[in-house]
Protein backbone atom coordinates (compact mmCIF):
# COMPACT_ATOMS: atom_id res chain seq x y z
CA UNK A 1 0.00 0.00 0.00
CA UNK A 2 2.98 2.37 0.87
CA UNK A 3 4.60 1.75 -2.68
CA UNK A 4 0.96 2.71 -4.30
CA UNK A 5 0.98 6.00 -2.13
CA UNK A 6 4.58 6.79 -3.18
CA UNK A 7 3.53 6.18 -6.34
CA UNK A 8 0.73 7.91 -7.46
CA UNK A 9 1.83 9.30 -10.60
CA UNK A 10 3.16 5.93 -11.64
CA UNK A 11 0.02 4.05 -10.81
CA UNK A 12 -2.36 6.34 -12.58
CA UNK A 13 0.00 6.24 -15.49
CA UNK A 14 -0.55 2.55 -15.83
CA UNK A 15 -4.21 2.60 -15.29
CA UNK A 16 -4.82 5.11 -17.98
CA UNK A 17 -2.78 3.59 -20.45
CA UNK A 18 -4.23 0.41 -20.05
CA UNK A 19 -7.28 2.04 -20.25
CA UNK A 20 -6.43 3.68 -23.45
CA UNK A 21 -5.08 0.42 -25.30
CA UNK A 22 -8.23 -1.22 -24.21
CA UNK A 23 -11.41 1.65 -25.07
CA UNK A 24 -11.24 0.77 -29.16
CA UNK A 25 -12.03 -2.84 -28.81
CA UNK A 26 -14.70 -2.05 -25.76
CA UNK A 27 -16.04 0.69 -27.79
CA UNK A 28 -16.48 -1.92 -30.61
CA UNK A 29 -17.66 -4.39 -29.02
CA UNK A 30 -19.89 -2.58 -27.24
CA UNK A 31 -21.62 -1.30 -30.50
CA UNK A 32 -21.73 -5.03 -31.52
CA UNK A 33 -20.01 -4.56 -34.74
CA UNK A 34 -17.73 -7.09 -35.84
CA UNK A 35 -14.88 -7.41 -37.33
CA UNK A 36 -13.73 -9.54 -40.18
CA UNK A 37 -10.94 -10.62 -41.54
CA UNK A 38 -10.11 -9.97 -45.62
CA UNK A 39 -10.47 -13.83 -46.02
CA UNK A 40 -14.21 -13.69 -44.07
CA UNK A 41 -15.20 -10.66 -45.80
CA UNK A 42 -14.36 -12.39 -49.47
CA UNK A 43 -17.30 -15.05 -48.24
CA UNK A 44 -19.16 -12.45 -47.39
CA UNK A 45 -19.30 -10.73 -50.50
CA UNK A 46 -19.16 -14.04 -52.71
CA UNK A 47 -21.87 -15.98 -50.37
CA UNK A 48 -24.13 -13.64 -49.30
CA UNK A 49 -23.25 -10.69 -52.38
CA UNK A 50 -22.04 -8.10 -49.67
CA UNK A 51 -21.72 -4.70 -50.25
CA UNK A 52 -18.20 -3.09 -49.98
CA UNK A 53 -18.28 0.18 -48.56
CA UNK A 54 -14.96 2.13 -49.10
CA UNK A 55 -14.82 5.81 -46.66
CA UNK A 56 -11.47 6.71 -47.90
CA UNK A 57 -10.86 10.30 -49.21
CA UNK A 58 -11.14 10.42 -52.97
CA UNK A 59 -7.52 10.59 -53.51
CA UNK A 60 -6.43 7.53 -51.44
CA UNK A 61 -9.53 5.67 -53.62
CA UNK A 62 -8.56 6.60 -56.82
CA UNK A 63 -4.90 4.32 -55.88
CA UNK A 64 -6.67 1.46 -55.63
CA UNK A 65 -9.64 -0.21 -54.15
CA UNK A 66 -11.53 -3.51 -53.74
CA UNK A 67 -13.38 -4.28 -57.29
CA UNK A 68 -17.08 -3.21 -56.84
CA UNK A 69 -16.83 -0.81 -53.80
CA UNK A 70 -19.36 1.61 -53.13
CA UNK A 71 -17.62 5.15 -52.10
CA UNK A 72 -18.92 7.60 -49.48
CA UNK A 73 -15.88 8.91 -47.68
CA UNK A 74 -15.60 9.08 -43.97
CA UNK A 75 -16.71 13.02 -43.88
CA UNK A 76 -20.02 12.60 -45.93
CA UNK A 77 -21.34 9.44 -44.54
CA UNK A 78 -23.70 11.28 -42.69
CA UNK A 79 -25.06 12.99 -45.57
CA UNK A 80 -25.50 10.37 -48.08
CA UNK A 81 -26.91 7.63 -46.28
CA UNK A 82 -29.80 7.96 -48.64
CA UNK A 83 -27.46 6.52 -51.53
CA UNK A 84 -27.55 3.42 -48.55
CA UNK A 85 -30.86 3.33 -47.92
CA UNK A 86 -31.31 0.06 -49.97
CA UNK A 87 -28.72 -1.73 -48.79
CA UNK A 88 -29.85 -1.86 -45.03
CA UNK A 89 -30.77 -5.40 -44.71
CA UNK A 90 -28.33 -6.63 -47.04
CA UNK A 91 -24.08 -7.41 -45.32
CA UNK A 92 -21.70 -4.13 -45.58
CA UNK A 93 -17.99 -4.54 -45.23
CA UNK A 94 -17.22 -1.26 -44.16
CA UNK A 95 -13.24 -0.67 -44.98
CA UNK A 96 -10.26 1.97 -45.35
CA UNK A 97 -7.27 2.15 -44.90
CA UNK A 98 -6.15 0.37 -41.44
CA UNK A 99 -9.58 -0.18 -40.11
CA UNK A 100 -9.66 2.55 -37.65
CA UNK A 101 -12.09 4.81 -39.70
CA UNK A 102 -14.25 2.22 -41.16
CA UNK A 103 -15.06 1.96 -37.40
CA UNK A 104 -16.45 5.25 -37.11
CA UNK A 105 -18.22 4.66 -40.23
CA UNK A 106 -20.15 1.57 -39.00
CA UNK A 107 -21.23 3.00 -35.85
CA UNK A 108 -23.02 5.62 -37.76
CA UNK A 109 -24.60 3.21 -39.85
CA UNK A 110 -25.77 1.15 -36.56
CA UNK A 111 -27.03 4.15 -35.53
CA UNK A 112 -29.43 4.52 -38.26
CA UNK A 113 -30.61 0.69 -38.28
CA UNK A 114 -28.15 -0.96 -40.63
CA UNK A 115 -28.54 -4.41 -39.73
CA UNK A 116 -25.90 -6.26 -40.89
CA UNK A 117 -22.59 -4.07 -40.73
CA UNK A 118 -18.77 -5.55 -41.10
CA UNK A 119 -15.60 -3.71 -40.16
CA UNK A 120 -12.92 -4.78 -42.49
CA UNK A 121 -10.00 -5.34 -39.40
CA UNK A 122 -6.45 -4.06 -40.96
CA UNK A 123 -8.15 -2.21 -43.89
CA UNK A 124 -7.43 -2.16 -47.37
CA UNK A 125 -3.68 -3.13 -45.99
CA UNK A 126 -5.00 -6.14 -44.93
CA UNK A 127 -6.19 -6.87 -48.13
CA UNK A 128 -3.62 -6.10 -50.18
CA UNK A 129 -1.23 -7.98 -47.53
CA UNK A 130 -3.58 -11.13 -48.11
CA UNK A 131 -2.54 -10.60 -51.64
CA UNK A 132 -6.26 -10.23 -52.80
CA UNK A 133 -6.93 -8.03 -55.70
CA UNK A 134 -6.93 -4.14 -55.73
CA UNK A 135 -8.08 -2.19 -58.92
CA UNK A 136 -8.30 1.18 -59.83
CA UNK A 137 -10.86 3.64 -61.58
Amino acid sequence: MQFIINNIWLVLLAVISGGMLLWPMLRRGAIGIPDVSPSEAVTLINRHHAIVLDVREDNEFATGHIADAKHIPLALIQSRLTELARFKDKPIVVQCQGGVRSAGACAVLKKNDFSKIYNLKGGLTAWAEAKLPVTKS
